[in-house]
C-alpha cells in the first residue's frame, strides 16, 4: 500500500472479518475524536487518523500543547457524539471539490495533491464533521465501542523530522467494557515493567545526550547481566562447534560496495569518514569480515561446515524519533554468526540453529512463534537461488515440527529467513533469533571449497543471530522479568543484613564464604533499621536477603528471606550456599527447589 493510501485508510493488517470489524470501529473512533478536537480548537489543522493495533490515533497541528485535562474533555465530548448515533456517510468527490472542501486544511491539501490522477477521492461525514478518508467505517457513532484516550506524543508530519511536529493523540477502543479494562490493566503492567524506568531504579544502564542519543552506557549491574549472558552463550556456542572471531569496527567502502550494502542498505549506514583519501564506514553488519576470514585460505569439503561466531558491535542509523531506550539504538552488539557449508549440509545446519534458538528460549523462559520471511521488493540474486533457499528453510521447520507463518516480503535483501519471535510474560512479541540463507554473498565474494572431485564449488552461507542485539535482548529481559532476574542472572544474588552493629563482622564473614563459592553478594552495614534494609533489597529485586543477629552468629546460620517476601527461616550457611548454587548452576527461573 502506498504512503498516500495509508494516510487515507486503515493502518492495520486485517486477516479476517472479526479483525476488520474491530479496525473499522477504531478508525471510526479516530474520526469522532477529530470532531471533538476541532470543536475545542476551531483553527486546528488535521493530519491523519488511522486505526492501529489495539487502538487508533490522530495527528493535529494545534495552537497550544494539550494537557491531561484536555484529554478528559475530548473524551467527554466523544461520548456525547457517540450517544448521538450519527451515521457515517460516504461521498465521492472530484479533486477540485476536495481541494475546495479542505481549503483551510493544509495537510489534507497535500494528501490530495499527491494522489494519482485516477484516484477515487472520498469523504466521510458524521454529524457536522467531514474528513478526507477511504474508509471503511461503522454504520453510526454509537458503534465506536468502549474507548479511552491514552496519551499525547509528538509526531513529525509524514515521519519526516524536517517537517512540522504535530501532536498525536492515542486512544484505544474495544467491543466491551471488560475488554477495555483488561487492555488498560495490561498497559498499566507494561508501564510498571518499562525497562527505561527499571533501568534507572535498578542502576542498570543510562543514555546520556553528551555521549549521544541511541548509545547505551552499561552501568556495573547491567554490565554484569550482559557478561553472564554472553559467557553462557559463548560457552554454548563453543560446545556446538562454533569458532570465535573478531572483526574491526570500521571497514573500507570497497567491501560494502562488493557486498551490496552500499547498493541496498546505505540509508541505514553512517556517513563515511575519509582515511587517506579513501572512504571508510562504521560497520552495519559483521558478515563481510567473516567472509574475508573464510576466504583467507583454501577450504576443503572436509573442513565444512565452518561456524564463525562474534559478539560484534555494529552501528546503524536510526532517526531520533524512533529511538527507544535499549530497544531501538544506534550502536549495538549482536551475537552474530555465519555458517559456511555445502549445499547437502544446509538443512542440518538450519536445524542446528533452530535447536539452539529453542534451547535459549526455554532457558530464559520465553514462549515463541516462528515466521518464514520471503523475498522483499529490494533484493539481489536469482529467482532460482531465492526459491531454493526458501524451500530449504521451510523444510527445516517442517521436519522439526515447528509451526510457522509466512511473512511475505520481509526477508533480508540477500536471502529469505526464519524469524523466531519470543513471547514474554505479558504475551508481547520480541525480536529473537533469525536464520538467513544466502547464496548471493558467496557469489559476490567468490567463496568456495574444493570438493571431492578436486574442483571448486560455491559455498552456502547462513547468517544467524540467536539472542540478537544484547541491548534489545537485555531491555526485553528487564520487562519480561519485571526487573526480578533469576538467580543466575541477578547482578547481586544475596544481600547480608546485620540486625545491629555488633553483627556486622559476622555478616562480612558470611559474605566472604559466599564469595568463595562464586556467589555475588553485598553486605548492607548501613545505620538503617533492619526492615528498611529488607525493603531496599526487595526494591532492588535481590533474590535472597540473609538476616543475621545474635542467634545466627552463635549457630553459624542465616535467616533467609526471598524478594517475594517469603521467609524460609534459619539455615546453615553451607545449606544456603548449596541452594543458591543449585539455582545458579541449573539456570532455574525459581528461587527455591520447592517453587520448581
Amino acid at each position: 500500500m502506498s504512503q498516500i493510501a495509508e494516510e487515507m485508510d486503515l493502518q492495520v493488517d486485517v486477516e479476517n472479518q472479526e479483525e476488520l470489524e474491530l479496525a473499522r470501529m477504531r478508525h471510526s473512533a479516530a474520526h469522532v475524536m477529530a470532531q471533538a478536537v476541532l470543536e475545542m480548537f476551531p483553527g486546528a489543522k488535521l493530519a491523519i487518523g488511522p486505526a492501529i493495533e489495539n487502538g487508533f490515533y490522530y495527528d493535529f497541528d494545534l495552537p497550544r500543547s494539550l494537557t491531561p485535562d484536555d484529554l478528559g474533555k475530548i473524551e467527554e465530548r466523544m461520548r456525547e457524539i457517540k450517544q448521538g448515533a450519527y451515521p457515517f456517510e460516504r461521498r465521492e468527490v472530484s479533486r477540485e471539490e476536495a481541494l475546495k472542501l479542505f481549503a483551510d486544511q493544509p495537510y489534507k491539501i497535500e494528501i490530495i495533491q499527491d494522489l494519482p490522477e485516477d484516484a477515487v477521492i472520498s469523504t466521510y461525514t458524521q454529524d457536522s464533521f467531514t474528513d478526507l478518508c477511504r474508509g471503511p467505517h461503522v454504520d453510526n457513532t454509537s458503534q465506536i465501542g468502549h474507548f479511552k484516550l491514552l496519551n499525547v506524543a509528538g509526531a513529525y508530519w509524514r515521519g519526516d523530522e524536517k517537517r512540522p511536529m504535530l501532536q498525536r493523540i492515542y486512544g484505544t477502543s474495544w467491543r466491551s467494557e471488560e475488554e477495555l479494562q483488561d487492555y488498560l490493566h495490561r498497559l498499566e503492567e507494561a508501564q510498571r515493567r518499562d525497562h527505561r524506568r527499571l533501568g534507572r531504579e535498578l542502576d542498570l544502564f543510562s543514555v546520556n545526550e553528551d555521549i549521544g542519543a541511541g548509545l547505551i552506557l552499561w552501568h556495573p549491574k547491567g554490565a554484569m547481566i550482559r557478561h553472564l549472558i554472553e559467557r553462557f552463550e559463548t560457552e554454548e556456542h563453543l560446545a556446538r562447534g562454533y569458532q570465535l572471531v573478531y572483526t574491526p569496527h570500521i571497514a573500507s567502502g570497497d567491501i560494502y560496495r562488493k557486498s551490496g550494502h552500499l547498493e541496498t542498505y546505505q540509508e541505514n549506514m553512517y556517513s563515511p569518514m575519509d582515511i587517506e583519501g579513501a572512504p571508510y564506514y562504521l560497520k552495519p553488519m559483521n558478515c563481510p569480515g567473516h567472509i574475508m576470514i573464510y576466504n583467507s585460505q583454501v577450504r576443503s569439503y572436509r573442513d565444512l561446515p565452518i561456524r564463525l561466531a562474534e559478539l560484534g558491535t555494529v552501528y546503524r542509523y536510526e532517526r531520533s524519533g524512533t529511538l527507544h531506550g535499549m530497544l531501538r539504538v544506534r550502536g549495538f552488539t549482536q551475537d552474530d554468526a555465519h555458517i559456511f557449508c555445502r549445499p547437502d549440509q544446509l538443512e542440518d545446519e538450519i536445524k542446528g540453529v533452530l535447536d539452539l534458538a529453542l534451547y535459549f528460549a526455554r532457558v530464559f523462559g520465553y514462549e515463541y512463534e516462528a515466521f518464514l520471511a520471503t523475498r522483499p521488493e529490494k533484493s539481489i540474486g536469482s529467482d532460482e537461488n531465492w526459491e531454493r533457499a526458501t524451500e530449504t528453510l521451510a523444510n527445516a521447520l517442517r521436519n522439526m515440527g515447528i509451526p510457522y507463518e509466512i511473512d511475505p516480503g520481509a526477508g533480508a535483501f540477500y536471502g529469505p529467513k526464519i524469524d523466531i519471535k519470543f513471547l514474554d510474560s505479558l504475551g508481547r512479541e520480541w525480536t529473537g533469533p533469525t536464520i538467513q540463507v544466502d547464496f548471493n554473498l558467496p557469489e559476490r565474494f567468490d567463496a568456495t571449497y574444493v570438493g571431492e572431485d578436486g574442483e571448486r564449488h560455491r559455498v552456502v552461507m547462513v547468517h544467524r543471530t540467536v539472542l540478537g542485539s544484547m541491548e534489545r535482548f537485555v531491555g526485553g529481559l528487564i520487562e519480561h522479568y519485571a526487573g526480578a532476574f533469576p538467580v543466575w542472572l541477578a547482578p547481586v544474588q544475596a544481600e547480608v543484613i546485620p540486625i545491629a552493629d555488633r553483627h556486622v563482622p559476622y555478616a562480612h564473614e558470611v559474605a566472604a564464604r559466599l564469595k568463595e563459592a562464586d556467589l555475588r553478594v553485598e553486605v548492607n552495614d548501613s545505620n538503617d533499621r533492619m526492615q528498611a534494609k529488607i525493603r531496599r533489597a526487595q526494591l532492588q529485586r535481590i533474590p535472597y536477603m540473609l538476616v543475621v543477629g545474635d542467634k545466627e552468629a552463635e549457630a553459624g546460620t542465616v535467616a533467609v528471606r526471598l524478594r517475594t517476601n517469603e521467609n524460609l527461616g534459619a539455615m546453615p550457611v553451607d545449606e544456603f550456599i548449596a541452594l543458591a548454587k543449585e539455582m545458579n548452576d541449573t539456570k532455574s527461573l525459581a528461587l527455591t527447589r520447592a517453587a520448581e
